[in-house]
């Protein structure tokens, strides 16, 4: 679908959702005003609710939604809107928002190549949606809190696409750094 319309639909679902939040984002190709966009990505940091028999807050929203994966409460739902479109809605905290938003933004390559590249460069790893200096859980409540701690410049998520000709670069980089 064209992005226009991708946006359209997903300011309907975050204005659907977004009173359940503490914190709200649509991410995504959509974040990254790609012209062509083939699903939704919602990422949130919910306020407390309820599943079952008595479901309240976001779980009464998205619970009205066909689900494909993720059973509520969880990291991460997927599921088919009435206009027959995928939305992937990834669940965050308040101190690893700028993670998971920035790695759900994407793009993918770039999220591997660039961001998690750069993290592990400085012996950091991701594990279950927290950043870790060893095992020290890091906070990155910011986007520009994750590319500070990484050593990179700041990206606005429209520039943050990758052209093979970049990723077959990184990739030879790294070789030879094996080789060194």
């Amino acid at each position: 679908m064209n992005l226009q319309n991708a946006q359209s639909i997903a300011n309907k679902v975050k204005a659907m959702l977004e009173p359940h939040c503490d914190r709200i984002e649509i991410a995504g190709s959509i974040r990254r005003e790609k012209p062509e966009v083939k699903d939704i990505e919602i990422v949130a940091i919910p306020k407390p609710y309820d599943t079952g028999l008595f479901e309240s807050g976001i779980a009464s929203v998205i619970n009205q939604w066909q689900k494909v994966k993720g059973e509520l409460p969880c990291k991460y739902t997927q599921r088919i809107l009435p206009e027959g479109i995928k939305v992937d809605i990834f669940f965050a905290r308040p101190e690893n928002w700028g993670l998971i938003l920035a790695i759900r933004t994407g793009s993918a390559d770039y999220s591997h190549y660039v961001l998690a590249r750069a993290w592990t460069s400085r012996r950091m790893h991701s594990k279950e949606g927290i950043l870790h200096l060893g095992h020290t859980p890091l906070v990155v409540k910011e986007e520009k809190d994750l590319f500070e701690i990484c050593g990179i410049a700041w990206k606005e998520p429209k520039h943050r696409e990758l052209t093979l000709k970049q990723i077959d670069e990184i990739k030879r980089e790294d070789q030879r750094r094996r080789y060194q």
